[in-house]
């Protein structure tokens, strides 16, 4: 097992933070800062393959589908977390991107002992939640070898499911299982095998591109308003607000009173506003144009 860690890039040391213990506060920050720049890059590297993997997403949850995360530890967190963000940002359903980590939800506060090593756990997480061959899966481990998520995946293909993998190793066990690898290369850590950091951070700049731009091709974003928040509280509500006032031109009063009468669905407001309609045909008309406002009103202006 030691020499077998010795070969993955995760677990390599890092020559310039080989003294970071001896440095003052200021200067150990500062280079913990140089190595994140790093981050960025690395993601730029895979770009082509997050693409790809964003198309095959969308078309399976434009058919009906599902988007899966899939992840031990850290790689798990960032997972669940990408996942519980969908709902309030975009106003779609809970069950729509669904986030499984190693050990289940106690796993998210404090790691469970075992969980990650077993393949068959990660085909019993998806079984659990009726995985199906519509649905798309992301399997995440910054090593690129973990059994619960190698055993997802598999599971996953033999359904006939896309299986994609984001990892931060090159020649990873998990690239095998994929059908496309998003692989950032952003070095070794600061703290050798410390990968909640530059690894984590790739991770998690990869996830935010994959749910923000299936969002936005599926009509949840109008500009670069995010236009099916949740207004589930005040700050929200204001947003929705700010939201309709901003693509329509209405004073605060006239969003706010159109807003209630639609249950505060900024989109059906929008449309409501920009083409004079009622609620119900508001609804109609944003159906016919697969939730896309553009299109809606296309269709709709003589």
């Amino acid at each position: 097992m030691g020499m077998e860690l010795k070969k993955i890039d995760t677990e390599q040391r890092n020559p310039r933070t080989a003294q970071i213990d001896t440095l003052s506060t200021l200067e150990m920050v500062t280079l913990i800062n140089d190595e994140d720049h790093k981050c960025a890059e690395a993601v730029r590297e895979v770009l082509p393959q997050v693409a790809k993997s964003i198309d095959i997403i969308y078309e399976k949850i434009r058919q009906g589908g599902r988007l899966f995360y899939c992840g031990a530890g850290t790689s798990g967190r960032l997972g669940v977390l990408d996942a519980s963000e969908c709902p309030p940002t975009y106003g779609v359903d809970p069950g729509l991107v669904v986030g499984l980590i190693a050990g289940g939800a106690p796993a998210f506060l404090k790691a469970v002992e075992g969980a990650e090593d077993s393949r068959e756990l990660g085909q019993k997480d998806l079984e659990n939640n009726h995985f199906s061959r519509n649905d798309a899966l992301v399997g995440i481990a910054a090593s690129g070898r973990t059994p619960y998520v190698i055993g997802a995946m598999d599971y996953a293909r033999s359904l006939g499911a896309p299986v994609m993998a984001l990892v931060c190793c090159r020649d990873s066990e998990m690239s095998r299982h994929a059908d496309v690898t998003m692989c950032p290369l952003p070095g070794p850590e600061v703290v050798t095998g410390s990968s909640r950091m530059k690894s984590g951070t790739c991770q998690k700049l990869v996830l935010n591109l994959i749910s923000t731009c299936v969002m936005i091709k599926l009509g949840k974003v109008y500009g670069n308003l995010m236009v099916d928040v949740m207004a589930s509280n005040e700050k929200l509500v204001h947003r929705a607000i700010s939201i309709v006032c901003t693509v329509t031109g209405a004073t605060e009063e006239k969003a706010h009173e159109t807003l209630e009468q639609c249950g505060f669905s900024c989109k059906t407001a929008i449309v409501m506003l920009l083409l004079g309609l009622d609620t119900k045909a508001a609804r109609q008309a944003l159906d016919a144009a697969d939730g896309r406002i553009a299109l809606a009103v296309q269709q709709n202006c003589p």
